[in-house]
């Protein structure tokens, strides 16, 4: 009897791992914009908020983002795509971390460690495009394996 309850709990514990998703995190939610995140990272979530979100276009804003690091970062690259109706329009990548690039405080930082930043961000944008849709962030290290990947998806009402 025992045997058949322990392979039951271990066919539980497989199942809900297997169909477990990450849960969709609010961003900002305001009048005419709102942003949402989820992690496509099957290994680990993250946190991440932003102060004030009606500033994300035009000003600097502050932010807080956290995780435990499930790889090193002795190199860091950033991948993002914004996808429109299930096709991708626009593609941006960036060198954050490695030889003669270290943009990032937690540039060097090793597996297990916890990597939190509290700090301003500029985007460098005058305004976020107007509609609904899908932006995928991609951070891959030196050993290309994903150090964290979300997928956001952006509701913008504004009319400039």
């Amino acid at each position: 009897m025992k045997t058949s309850n322990a392979l039951l709990f271990i066919f539980v514990l497989l199942y809900i791992n297997a169909s477990a998703q990450w849960p969709t995190h609010t961003v900002c939610k305001e009048d005419n914009l709102e942003i949402y995140y989820k992690s496509c990272d099957p290994q680990q979530d993250f946190a991440l908020s932003i102060d004030h979100c009606p500033d994300i276009a035009t000003h600097t804003f502050n932010i807080r983002a956290a995780t435990v690091l499930g790889h090193s970062i002795k190199e860091l690259y950033v991948k993002m795509e914004m996808i429109v109706n299930g096709k991708t329009v626009l593609t941006y990548s960036e060198t954050l971390c490695g030889p003669g690039h270290s943009k990032l405080i937690f540039c060097g930082m090793k597996k297990g460690e916890h990597l939190y930043y509290e700090g301003p961000v500029t985007l460098g944008i005058k305004e976020i495009p107007q509609g609904d849709y899908t932006l995928s962030a991609k951070l891959t290290n030196q050993d290309h394996v994903i150090v964290a990947c979300a997928d956001f998806t952006v509701k913008n009402y504004l009319d400039y």
